[in-house]
This record gives structure tokens, C-alpha cells and sequence, in this order.
């Protein structure tokens, strides 16, 4: 299988949109980002459409065509009827100005295959005795018979799609010419890959818009009417009918579009329940009309099947009809390489994702799977993770913080923005002396906590943190954080019981303060000794020298 789609790896964002709207899950999650599997994929577009991240890319041809043009045979556009929705007010003569402004030899519409297309049918069911006959037309809808009902590819009609019949065509009445499709489909690049000397190239009408940007190329507006183009009806639902006779014997005209349906009605098929049937299936809601590629974001259903209706005419081309042997085409099995894993395998990878029981398998959907069952055969299969469970996570997560919560040593109460106790911890209730969590849960703080400092940081909007306070009421020292956390429109008060700190600290300071008076005790009574030693030693140094002086005084007489 060409690779048409391909994945930018740094705009995946998880957010499984692609699998959701995935008709066949064929995109494998690893390493947080979303792979295509190849053998899987039936090339819908689906995740090309739905991804807000735009992480799905479409393989650009446009260089491809470039050198188609450069290497001097003459190229021929086979242009998609759907070109009148996507380009509103521009009809093939205007086309055709354009891009022969780009170098192209010429320019037809696809419509013409289309007739081919359909007389063929019309020849199968009246001259063939085939029970069930599914129009092969849609190359995303050939891969999904090819790939997922492998019983029904006897039912395919084995034809060209009008896009190979046309080119064909115009290589038969060109010889050497190049054939280049422009449509708004995915799955042709891969169609025109994989049946080779057919269609050269294929660009999808965004790579053609940006192509005339870049060149500043203008589509002129202008509509005339055509009678002879009744096939363009062939990319809106039912439009492959509306061209058909419907007047083969014994059988039953019916149109099926989106994936979806066509796999009920192949679901159908496969048991039994339809026969003498023809039905035109278009993978695409809307039939082409819808592609994935109009414009990406051109949906516009009924202003685009207008566009289509009004622009068809009654009556067919008029095209000469090839023989029958020439527009066959052969449809093999495409093997998938998924394997089915066993029913306890199944149920063990359910237990590991939490669901021990059906009553917890939720099937919310939210990992892009349709059932919890689903999900365990992916990640079997390594196209999923056990990660991608949302309630998985979510129960984890809560689980993890509820643990925290439970565990810390430290107080924490939760409020809101009315002050009203939200949660609270064991540890908060213990410093509280709070029997049950449910005794104050939805009761203003107040009833066990002064508001005062809740009021601050609500009114201030600053926080305030490792405040030391005395909780009089429940005779505890704490240290408290409260932080305003504006997005949950939550308080949050962090508690660290510090009474034990405070008490050893008190202790230490009643020792240091015992010790000080102790030493001052000691200071003083030496000091009184000091001045007691000092006034005996002033009265004995008077009475000595006194004495002396009485004796030099005698001493002198003599």
C-alpha cells in the first residue's frame, strides 16, 4: 500500500480523536504518538479530517506532476466531477483555461470514465447471472472488503473505477500521453500506486488550489450548460444510480454511504440476508462530495449536491464503450497481521486496566474504542496502551493523591471560595481533635478554624506561608501555608503540627532563663564578696599606715 498519509510526530497530543473516528482502528498509539498501519488502513481520510492538531499530513504529488510536465510528453488531466462543489461557480471551461496555464496538455472530466463506468454495470446485471453486486467505483471501500470481508470480494464488481477507465481512455486516444487524476479523495493515490500505467499521478484539489495560488493563477466564473453529462452525478449519493437503466430483472437499486453503513451492509451480505442486490457504496458520507479533501473543510452537503445537480445535464456522454475484457479488474485478498488473542488474555489485560468485573468495563469511548473489550484486543496487539483509559487514569491518579493526602503527616483542609470545608485529612483531624471528615465536610471553617487568615489571601489575593500560630481552642502550636488556587476556585491550608517544636523550645528558654538567674545569683554574691574583701583590706591598709607614719614620725624626733 502507497503511503499516502503520513504523521507530523510533534503535533500529536493524545487526544485519540483519530481513533474515535477511525471506522476500523487501524492507528497503533507508542511512545504518545499515532501511527497509521498500513495493512490495516483503508485510507477514509477520516483522521485527516478530524485532527485539531493537523498532525495528519497528505502525501503532496504536486513536484511529482511538475516532472510529468518537464519530461515533454504531454499530460492529460482527468479532472473529478466534484470539482463543481469545491469551486464554487467554475465549470471545466474555466478548469481547462487553468490548467493549461500550468502546462497541461488538456483537460477532460472524470465523468466520461464514469459513463464507461456505469454501462458496464448495466451490461454485468443484464447479461451475468450475479446474485450480489457491489460497485467498485470507491477505492476505500474496495481495501475494506479487501482487508475485512475477504468472503465478499466475489460480490466487487470486477470494473475499473471511472478514474482508470477515463485515463485509459485518454492514453488510448493520446498514445504516450501522461495521466493525471485531481479529486478530493485519499485513497486514490494509493489506487493509481498500486494499479500501475494507468493514472501517472493523482493531486487532490487543496494541492491544485495551492498550486494556482503560488502560480497566481485565477479561476475564471462561469457555469454553461451542458446536456450531455448526466454521469456527473457520480460523486453524491445515489448518483451512480441515477445514470444506471435500473431495469435489470429481479433486482433490487440501493445507495449506502460512510464506512459505517457499508460495513453493516457487508455484515448483512456476509450472513445471508441480501441477494439480487446492487449497491453503489461510497465510503465517504455525502459520496465525494464529502471527501476528505475538499478543501478539507468544505462540507457543505446541500449547497455542494446542488452545485452537482445543477450542473449535470440528462443525457450521457457520448463515448465509444471499450470491450468488456478491457475494463476488468482483479481484487486480491490484502492479509492483515493482527492477531486474535485468546479469551483469557483478554480478560487479563482488563484486570490490569482495572475492570475486574462487566459492570466496571464503562465503554465510555473516551480512548477511541467503542468497548473496554475493544481497547484490551488493541493493546494485545500493540496498537494501544494501558494508559489511554481515561477512568484508568483518572481512578489512578485519584488513588495516588488520595494516599498522599491520607498518609502525610501534615494537616490539609480544602475550602472554597464560601469558606465551606471541602476535604479534609486524618492528620488535620487529629491536630483538631475531629472525629469524622463528614462531621465538618460543607460547614463553614469557622466552626473549627478562625477565618481570618482564609479572608486575607481571598481579599489580597497573596498567600501566605509557614505562619506560626497558636490554635488556643485545641492548645497546639502549627505552622500554617494557605495558598488561593485560582483555577479550582479552591483554599488550601497545609498544616504542620509544631506544638512538640514549641513545647522544647519553651523548655530550652526556661532552662536558659533558670541559668541566667542562676549566674546572676552567683555574680552578685561574689560581688558582695569582692566589695566585703575590698573594704577590709581599705581598713587594714588606713590602720598601717598610720602606724608607719606614727613610727616615721618618732623615728624623725629622735
Amino acid at each position: 500500500m502507497a503511503n499516502c498519509l503520513t504523521l507530523k510526530k510533534s503535533n500529536c497530543k493524545n487526544c485519540y480523536k483519530c481513533i474515535r473516528h477511525c471506522p476500523v482502528k487501524s492507528i497503533r498509539f507508542s511512545g504518545d504518538q499515532a501511527h497509521i498501519i498500513g495493512d490495516e488502513c483503508i485510507l477514509c481520510g477520516q483522521c485527516f479530517v478530524v485532527c485539531p492538531q493537523n498532525a495528519k499530513e497528505i502525501v503532496d504529488e504536486t513536484e511529482k506532476v511538475k516532472v510529468l510536465l518537464q519530461s515533454g510528453a504531454p499530460v492529460y488531466v482527468s479532472l473529478a466531477p466534484s470539482f463543481v462543489a469545491n469551486y464554487d461557480g467554475v465549470g471545466i471551461e474555466a478548469m481547462r483555461e487553468a490548467l493549461l496555464k500550468l502546462g497541461f496538455a488538456g483537460v477532460e472530466e472524470t465523468a466520461i470514465g464514469a459513463t464507461i463506468v456505469k454501462t458496464e454495470y448495466e451490461r454485468m446485471l443484464s447479461e451475468e447471472e450475479r446474485d450480489v453486486v457491489i460497485s467498485s467505483c470507491c477505492h476505500s471501500i474496495n481495501l475494506l472488503i479487501q482487508k475485512y470481508f475477504p468472503c465478499e470480494l466475489e460480490f466487487l464488481a470486477d470494473v475499473m473505477s471511472p478514474m482508470q477507465a477515463h485515463c485509459k481512455e485518454l492514453k488510448r486516444c493520446y498514445p504516450g500521453a501522461k495521466t493525471v487524476f485531481i479529486g478530493p479523495c485519499v485513497s486514490k493515490k494509493d489506487e493509481a500506486e498500486h494499479y500501475e500505467g494507468i493514472v501517472d499521478a493523482v493531486l487532490t484539489f487543496e494541492e491544485l488550489t495551492n498550486w494556482l495560488n503560488a502560480e497566481s493563477i485565477e479561476l475564471r466564473q462561469e457555469m454553461p450548460a451542458c446536456e450531455e453529462s448526466r454521469a456527473r452525478f457520480f460523486p453524491t449519493v445515489g448518483g451512480i444510480l441515477k445514470t444506471m437503466a435500473q431495469d435489470a430483472p429481479g433486482y433490487t437499486y440501493m445507495a449506502v454511504d460512510g464506512v459505517e453503513n457499508c460495513i453493516a451492509a457487508l455484515r448483512d451480505i456476509e450472513n445471508g440476508k441480501i441477494h439480487k442486490c446492487f449497491i453503489e457504496m461510497s465510503a465517504c458520507v455525502g459520496s465525494c462530495i464529502g471527501g476528505p479533501v475538499m478543501e478539507k473543510y468544505h462540507r457543505s452537503p446541500v449547497k455542494d449536491y446542488m452545485a452537482v445537480a445543477q450542473y449535470a445535464g440528462k443525457k450521457d456522454f457520448d463515448v465509444a464503450q471499450p470491450e468488456a475484457l478491457t475494463l476488468r479488474k482483479h481484487f486480491e485478498l490484502i492479509e492483515r497481521r493482527s492477531q486474535v488473542p485468546a479469551e483469557s488474555q483478554i480478560s487479563e489485560i482488563l484486570r490490569q486496566m482495572g475492570k475486574f468485573k462487566p459492570s466496571q468495563e464503562l465503554n465510555c469511548g473516551s480512548c477511541g474504542y467503542n468497548t473496554c473489550r475493544e481497547k484490551a484486543i488493541a493493546i494485545f496487539q500493540g496498537k494501544a496502551e494501558i494508559s489511554m483509559c481515561l477512568p484508568y487514569l483518572k481512578d489512578k491518579a485519584e488513588s495516588f493523591s488520595d494516599a498522599i493526602v491520607k498518609n502525610t503527616p501534615n494537616g490539609l483542609i480544602v475550602l472554597n471560595e464560601n469558606l465551606e470545608v471541602q476535604q479534609i485529612n486524618t492528620a488535620a483531624r487529629k491536630i483538631m481533635n475531629i472525629r469524622s471528615a463528614s462531621d465538618v465536610l460543607g460547614d463553614q471553617v469557622i466552626r473549627i478554624l478562625a477565618p481570618d487568615v482564609f479572608m486575607t489571601v481571598l481579599n489580597t489575593g497573596r498567600d501566605v506561608r509557614d505562619q506560626r500560630v497558636y490554635l488556643a481552642e485545641y492548645k497546639r502550636y502549627v505552622e500554617q501555608t494557605v495558598v488561593h488556587d485560582k483555577e479550582s476556585r479552591m483554599l488550601i491550608c497545609i498544616m504542620r503540627d509544631v506544638t512538640d517544636e514549641e513545647n522544647e523550645r519553651e523548655k530550652k528558654e526556661n532552662i536558659s532563663r533558670q541559668t541566667v538567674e542562676v549566674a546572676d545569683k552567683v555574680v552578685d554574691k561574689q560581688m558582695r564578696i569582692v566589695q566585703e574583701i575590698a573594704s577590709l583590706l581599705g581598713e587594714t591598709a588606713a590602720e598601717t599606715k598610720i602606724a608607719l607614719a606614727k613610727l616615721k614620725e618618732s623615728i624623725s624626733n629622735e
